[in-house]
């Protein structure tokens, strides 16, 4: 990613990226032509996608329809072929021009070229303001003083006022060693702080972790933003070191997650996951592939993972998983239901495609499509307690987050429950029951 960790933006953390695929070479008669790019994402399409039906659309028809036109820029060829893929009703499935791939690749490799925050739209605020989620450690940002809960007032001499996320992106990526302007404003301040940062080269920090101490026990809080290529790495220091603190239970907070790499969900759950499937995956003409935990589990004390509307893709596999194996409890929300692999395609000008390749179940056979996660144990939070979460995990408190509260409580349980049986028995965490519905 280029410029800001997107943690709404679905250019690639929705995405359970299994892979990267050059294509072949255009044909030299085509090389100048938008044609030639058209051609080649129709070819990866016609091979690869999950459907072999697409969506009862003449996928053969579609070709000739888009060879026959004449182009007379990319940005119209680019136009015409968003609106095939549209037909095929698959969201997942998609173009991304030269500037959107790199900022996915970027993105899954966890390391970006930027000043080192994350956005968020505050859509309840009239009109919506574009407003600084997190803040990198080190990072430009944080060395110029930027705070979670400040407004981006304008980037680059542009307001953000009416600004949607991608564009305030667009702007502020560039070149690491460019100079980028922008102005914020703090809460309860009417006056904005003008500032110019110099963009560098930053490792995206997705695992934020704290040794909470809650009715004297001591809990590992992890929250987990994403699946980058760092994320199991973040992951297993996260837990060496709550482990080397003395953590007898864990929290894994997944709350607004919205996936990553399979690789890294796969990764991660084997750090909780001793033995038993972890998802399969099923392609397009019905072949399955099988993850498993392979016995390298680093913790077996009581887990909690909380997770909300936004927990998705990777996200719900790691719950999925966890869940069915009742080697945690998920607390929350119902998450978003995206039950669908894709992969990276490059296309020979910088392009790019995202294509739905399988679906995927989780270890007992469900199928989460539009169904997402129920979680054991509900618990909805209003809109301004949603407002009033922490941003960080050494900030959270069961005072300002009934979730996390709910978490504390059932591990202090189980922990108690633990105690009490034998030694023989401690390899399994307790479970709630599944709430109905």
């Amino acid at each position: 990613m280029t410029g800001i960790y997107h943690r709404w933006l679905r250019l690639g953390l929705g995405l359970l990226t299994v892979g990267l695929t050059a294509p072949a070479p255009a044909q030299t008669p085509l090389e100048n032509n938008p044609k030639a790019i058209l051609d080649e994402a129709w070819q990866i399409i016609d091979t690869h996608y999950v459907d072999p039906k697409f969506n009862r659309v003449n996928w053969q028809q579609v070709r000739r329809d888009l060879l026959s036109r004449e182009y007379t820029s990319k940005a119209q060829a680019y136009a015409a072929l968003r609106a095939e893929l549209s037909k095929l009703g698959d969201p997942y499935t998609r173009f991304l021009d030269p500037q959107e791939f790199q900022a996915l690749i970027n993105q899954t490799a966890g390391e970006f070229s930027g000043i080192g925050v994350r956005l968020k739209l505050d859509d309840e605020q009239e009109p919506p303001r574009i407003t600084i989620a997190d803040v990198v450690d080190n990072s430009p940002a944080a060395k110029a003083g930027i705070r979670p809960g400040d407004e981006l007032v304008s980037v680059a001499g542009r307001s953000t006022r009416g600004m949607s996320l991608e564009d305030a992106s667009r702007l502020i990526r560039g070149p690491a060693g460019t100079v980028l302007r922008l102005e914020i404003r703090r809460p309860g301040m009417t006056e904005t702080l003008p500032l110019q940062l110099t963009r560098a080269w930053i490792e995206t920090q997705v695992v934020d972790y704290a040794l909470k101490r809650e009715q004297g026990r001591a809990i590992g809080l992890i929250r987990l933003q994403g699946f980058n290529a760092h994320a199991a790495e973040q992951m297993r220091k996260a837990l060496q070191s709550l482990q080397q603190q003395g953590a007898q239970a864990y929290i894994l907070d997944l709350r607004g997650n919205p996936g990553g790499l399979l690789s890294a969900s796969i990764e991660i759950t084997r750090m909780w996951l001793q033995q038993g499937r972890i998802v399969s995956t099923v392609g397009r003409q019905g072949e399955r592939e099988v993850f498993q935990a392979n016995r390298t589990a680093l913790v077996d004390e009581p887990l909690a993972i909380l997770v909300d509307h936004r927990s998705a893709s990777a996200s719900e596999i790691v719950a999925g998983a966890l869940q069915d194996h009742k080697r945690a409890v998920v607390i929350g929300s119902p998450t978003f239901g995206k039950g669908v692999v894709q992969a990276v395609h490059r296309l020979s000008d910088g392009s790019g495609l995202t294509v739905t390749v399988a679906h995927y179940y989780t270890p007992a056979g469900r199928d989460i499509t539009r169904k997402g996660i129920h979680p054991n144990l509900v618990v909805e939070l209003s809109r301004a307690e949603r407002q009033a979460l922490p941003q960080r995990a050494t900030d959270t408190t069961p005072r300002r987050d009934p979730v996390y509260a709910r978490a504390v409580e059932w591990l202090t349980k189980a922990l108690a429950d633990r105690r009490q049986k034998p030694a023989s028995n401690q390899s399994r965490t307790p479970v709630a029951p599944r709430t109905p519905g």
